[in-house]
């Protein structure tokens, strides 16, 4: 079976594609028709040796010169999250590889996705409830995530080969094992592996009602864990939240994390510390790496996430209030770990099409070794309110030095990462 990656609209509104057994499949809406056809075994086609994809444009584009095709193939991924943009009176489609085909008319994008040995296609949500905060660990070939909440047991902990499909398989601290300083509000764990041993990183609230920031650590990814008696980092007010690990190219730990300084009116620095070579202590000296001094990052900026890519060290960072359209992502670069930092400026992970408020996730290397952005989003039309903060999983691309994430939040079907 094939097909040619063409997609007509009916008189309805819906595409529908053609395919070469006589099977015309109906998308809705004008969103295009997606499809990923992979082979295998003895198929009379030699399949390409890697994933393609073929971008299809409908009747309304404006053809580019010297262009006679109504398709481009891309030997990459290549995806649209669907919004049609406005550009004067003709519209845009905005692509993840940064192209940007136009069409004419108000809201007339007509394009086709067709995806050859591209391994599948999901979408998003990957998590169906409310999983704030997702840190994601890659160990081998198998992801552990965990997320902030729980009820008697603390961080529901979830296991996946493709960082889509997800299951559940207990919680990073049972209720016997909740060291006696954490009284409440435990948040943002993350799971890293330190040597040959696992360490969970989480935030919870002192006896004594200050935030800290405490460890857990076990042989094993799915625990059970065993927390240290006391916390890793705890200050005075307001206290500290939103730990994150980070292992230099060097082979130098390093601890990041948020004063939560906007429970109090305050600025809300990110800052980075050196870790000994287990993970449990800090040494050396804090530098701060960031404030929130951009106007669009609000009140605070949070959930730092670094990476190293390229020669350079990337800081992710949420800012805004998490529970509104506001919150997003944005990211700065610097030669060194400890910086100084450049901000991009605005952010590269906002506000949507079916997504608001995404944000605090985990950049990790996805099954084709590309980086992917784990994070959480509320559905648009129930910020704040129920089922809560779901999973998304895209892809981070890079352009000119910087990450970029153009075609998400995605709400359409596309490859596994």
């Amino acid at each position: 079976m094939t097909w040619d990656g063409s997609c007509v609209q009916d008189a309805s509104g819906n595409s529908i594609a053609t395919l070469s057994n006589g099977w015309r499949p109906v998308f809705s809406g004008r969103s295009g028709c997606v499809i990923a056809l992979d082979q295998a075994g003895s198929c009379p086609s030699a399949p390409p040796a890697s994933c393609q994809t073929r971008i299809h444009y409908g009747d309304t584009w404006m053809r580019a010169p010297a262009h006679p095709a109504d398709f481009d193939d891309v030997a990459d991924t290549v995806t649209w999250d669907g919004v049609c943009r406005a550009t004067g009176s003709d519209s845009v489609a905005q692509l993840s590889n940064g192209w940007g085909p136009t069409f004419l008319g108000s809201n007339s994008c007509e394009v086709a996705l067709r995806y050859t040995q591209c391994g599948g296609l999901y979408e998003n949500p990957v998590v169906e409830v409310d999983c704030p905060d997702p840190g994601v660990l890659k160990d081998g070939n198998t992801y552990y995530m965990a997320c902030t909440g729980g009820g008697a047991n603390k961080y529901p902990l979830r296991r996946s080969t493709d960082l889509v499909r997800w299951t559940s398989i207990g919680h990073v601290l049972a209720s016997t094992a909740i060291p006696a300083w954490a009284a409440r509000d435990f948040w943002a764990p993350e799971l890293h592996k330190v040597g040959n041993t696992y360490v969970a990183y989480f935030s919870a609230r002192h006896t004594n009602g200050i935030f800290a920031i405490g460890t857990a650590t076990a042989s094993n990814p799915a625990g059970p864990y065993t927390a240290q008696s006391q916390p890793l980092l705890q200050t005075g007010s307001p206290g500290v939240i939103d730990a994150h690990f980070f292992r230099a190219p060097t082979g130098q730990n390093y601890l990041l994390w948020k004063p939560d300084g906007n429970a109090i009116g305050q600025n809300t620095p990110i800052r980075i510390q050196p870790l000994s070579a287990d993970g449990l202590s800090l040494t050396g000296t804090a530098t701060t790496l960031l404030t929130n001094t951009l106007s669009w990052e609000g009140s605070l900026i949070e959930a730092p996430w670094m990476i190293y890519e390229g020669g350079s060290y990337y800081l992710f960072y949420s800012a805004n209030g998490y529970a509104s359209t506001a919150y997003a992502v944005g990211v700065a670069r610097a030669t060194s770990p400890t910086g100084p930092f450049t901000r991009h400026g605005p952010p590269i992970l906002v506000t949507r099409g079916a997504w608001a408020g995404p944000g605090h996730g985990s950049i990790v290397r996805g099954p084709r070794g590309d980086w992917v952005h784990v994070y959480h989003a509320w559905q648009a039309a129930n910020v704040g309110q129920p089922p809560g903060r779901l999973v998304l999983v895209d892809r981070l691309g890079f352009a000119n030095g910087w990450p970029n994430m153009i075609s998400a939040p995605s709400r359409g079907s596309q490859p596994l990462p």
